[in-house]
């Protein structure tokens, strides 16, 4: 399969080199979206300097200033995905069961680099990678990208999922002796070797802290039974209280009601998935703020012919549950971000989580608030997220209106991050 650019490397590294001179663009339109106000405003002036959104909709525009006029088009801030895997490939037939015996750190980022495109490119400028393969595939892609050597979004990057030994995040289904990994690939059993785990992730450069509180759909074990508590409280509490110390907030992967529970009251940031919610693990989230980070369009997306069959199974099983518990969260209030869970399925297709919300029951607008403010809330920014002055440049352009037609959101046509065009139709 070919994967072809908007715009050629040559040009993309050009602007990039631009990008470090003082550069005044103006971005025109005719439509913005407010995500604050939910409302569409015309016409649509923003005016950026140095990468930063200096003013909207200004009476005069400088001279000398780069126009970009977009025409008949809708202008919305740079999406946020906080639950990626942006170095894995889950949805190429069976292969995944044993790519981690097979490949290394650098095949999995350099498979990122292709993956990070896609998703740049699709209108998502920043995202949480919730845990990569061993030897930190994550963390190089986001130094990559930082150091500009290539395009791709911000990535807040998790290293090594934490994991009890044959649990979720543990790589099993292999023979003894193959992959028996500990606390520094995030293997970790009792609240000293949580703690060091924690630590380690943090020592090699991660921006988020995951967790696997219980069982899960793509794993190999007894002990991975798919609504299955996975941690204590104790060793919950202890992995979160490191993390906050080091200035880290925690996602915990959570399927079953007891481990959500568990994982809310040891203080967790967001619960990702969040399949079979109780009555009690509504007043949790609600009373201690925990964020809930659903994937709609994983609830529908069929797995490949060769998935394992038990895999499908559990996939199956939580379907309703998923649906039930969604509608549950949305209708009492919880927070939401929008987390895609891409790398299960295509990267590329990352923007179908917006129909799939949609036909879960939320609004247009409340979606699109979960890939942009909601979603800096739970990552702790506030330098982006609205098209608004002071914010980073991060601006997309669709060609229509997605509060009538979120499908829209399948075609931008441009994207700027941190003032640099990567793509322009």
């Amino acid at each position: 399969m070919s994967f072809k650019f908007s715009i050629s490397l040559s040009v993309i590294f050009l602007l990039l080199a631009q990008s470090a001179v003082a550069q005044i663009i103006v971005v025109k339109a005719n439509n913005m979206l407010d995500v604050r106000s939910g409302k569409i405003v015309s016409p649509a002036v923003i005016l950026v300097k140095d990468g930063v959104i200096e003013s909207v909709n200004p009476s005069s525009l400088p001279s000398g200033a780069q126009i970009i006029d977009l025409g008949n088009q809708t202008l919305l801030p740079g999406l946020i995905d906080m639950h990626t895997h942006i170095t894995g490939d889950y949805f190429t037939g069976d292969e995944w069961t044993t790519a981690a015996v097979r490949q290394t750190a650098p095949d999995w980022a350099l498979q990122g680099v292709r993956f990070a495109r896609e998703i740049l490119e699709n209108g998502f400028t920043t995202v949480r990678d919730v845990g990569a393969q061993p030897g930190f595939p994550d963390v190089a892609l986001m130094r990559a990208i930082e150091a500009g050597h290539m395009p791709g979004p911000d990535i807040w990057p998790a290293g090594h999922a934490i994991s009890i030994t044959g649990g979720h995040c543990d790589w099993t289904g292999f023979a003894p002796g193959v992959m028996e990994l500990g606390p520094e690939a995030g293997i970790a059993d009792g609240v000293d070797e949580a703690m060091k785990a924690v630590r380690y992730q943090a020592k090699h450069g991660v921006r988020v802290i995951k967790i696997c509180a219980t069982g899960g759909v793509f794993s190999f074990s007894q002990n991975a039974e798919i609504g299955a508590q996975q941690y204590t409280l104790e060793e919950l509490e202890a992995i979160v209280h490191e993390a906050h110390k080091l200035g880290l907030k925690v996602a915990a992967h959570a399927h079953g009601t007891d481990g959500i529970n568990a994982a809310i009251r040891a203080g967790v940031d967001s619960i990702e998935h969040g399949s079979i919610l109780s009555d009690e693990s509504i007043d949790l989230m609600k009373e201690r703020g925990t964020f809930l980070v659903p994937q709609a369009y994983l609830n529908e997306f069929e797995l490949a012919p060769d998935t394992p069959p038990a895999t499908v199974a559990k996939n199956e099983y939580l379907k309703p549950l998923v649906t039930r518990s969604f509608k549950l969260a949305y209708e009492a209030g919880v927070n939401m971000a929008f987390g895609s869970d891409n790398g299960v399925f295509p990267h590329r297709d990352t923007p179908l989580e917006f129909e799939a919300l949609i036909r879960m029951g939320i609004s247009e607008i409340d979606a699109l608030r979960m890939a942009t403010i909601h979603a800096t809330k739970l990552l702790g920014v506030d330098d982006r997220g609205e098209l608004s002055a002071g914010k980073r440049a991060d601006i997309i352009a669709i060609p229509g209106n997605p509060l009538n037609d979120i499908s829209e959101m399948r075609s931008v046509s441009f994207v700027m991050k941190q003032g640099v065009i990567y793509k322009q139709l």
